[in-house]
């Protein structure tokens, strides 16, 4: 299976994208393709499920529905001549490795040693991250929401999976689930607990909904013991998990 199945991309996302790069025809041919097969599901999965690995369970697993009908449709694509797999792998590895988290972390290890800088972040987000060359499909309008002692801030799109691609990557598989995109917003304490993140009682928590026209990105705050690091140093503290704000940033140890 090439990596672009097995990864649990949304082929219907990436397709659209491809679309823009082809011609009217193209395009509306391949919609209607994904439309018919059905491409854009995605299994549904819990917050707080975790991978489990038995010592003695048989490798030969046999592929999930999704990962079956992603890997069909995806041949039959290339078949017609409608996709170039090379084009294909060439935009999932952008988003898995060139655009993806490190792209947020620069951002925010900028705010954290730049006072000025974080202003602008937080006064017009759209327009700062554009400093960084960070724009473009699903990041034009982004809206940063700080943490601080007193409140903690929540991502969720309770309609589909909207996500800020150009700071974030991929959006993974739990924040794409039926079960955290309802919780977040009924029990985001709960939660926030069940992924690890247990906060006071006194803590505000805000829960921001993001949609295909405003998206939200985290500001984390910045952890204890990183006032002789650098930017570069800090960038690499930074986590997916809290730019979305599932997880705060753990102070490093002495001598890190």
């Amino acid at each position: 299976m090439s990596s672009h199945a097995a990864s649990g991309v949304h082929l219907a996302t990436i397709i659209d994208e491809l679309g823009k790069h082809m011609s009217t025809s193209r395009g509306d041919s391949l919609s209607g393709v994904v439309t018919l097969a059905g491409a854009s599901a995605a299994p549904a999965t819990t917050p707080s499920e975790k991978p489990e690995h038995a010592a003695d369970h048989d490798h030969s697993d046999v592929p999930s529905d999704i990962a079956l009908r992603v890997k069909s449709l995806e041949s039959l694509l290339v078949e017609k001549g409608i996709v170039d797999p090379a084009a294909l792998d060439s935009l999932v590895d952008a988003f898995e490795n060139k655009v993806g988290p490190r792209n947020g972390a620069k951002v925010v290890a900028r705010a954290w040693v730049d006072p000025t800088y974080k202003k602008k972040l937080l006064a017009n987000g759209k327009a700062a991250i554009r400093e960084f060359g960070f724009t473009g499909w699903q990041g034009a309008d982004i809206v940063v929401v700080e943490n601080t002692p007193k409140v903690h801030n929540l991502i969720v799109c309770t309609l589909c999976s909207c996500y800020p691609w150009p700071l974030l990557g991929l959006p993974p598989t739990w924040y794409k689930s039926t079960a955290y995109r309802s919780r977040a917003v009924i029990d985001p304490r709960g939660v926030l607990r069940d992924l690890g993140t247990v906060l006071d009682d006194g803590i505000e928590v805000r829960v921001w909904d993001s949609t295909a026209e405003e998206r939200y990105f985290v500001l984390p705050e910045r952890p204890a013991n990183t006032a002789s690091m650098s930017e570069e140093a800090l960038a690499r503290l930074v986590t997916r998990d809290s730019m979305i704000g599932v997880r705060k940033i753990a102070a490093p140890t002495t001598g890190s």
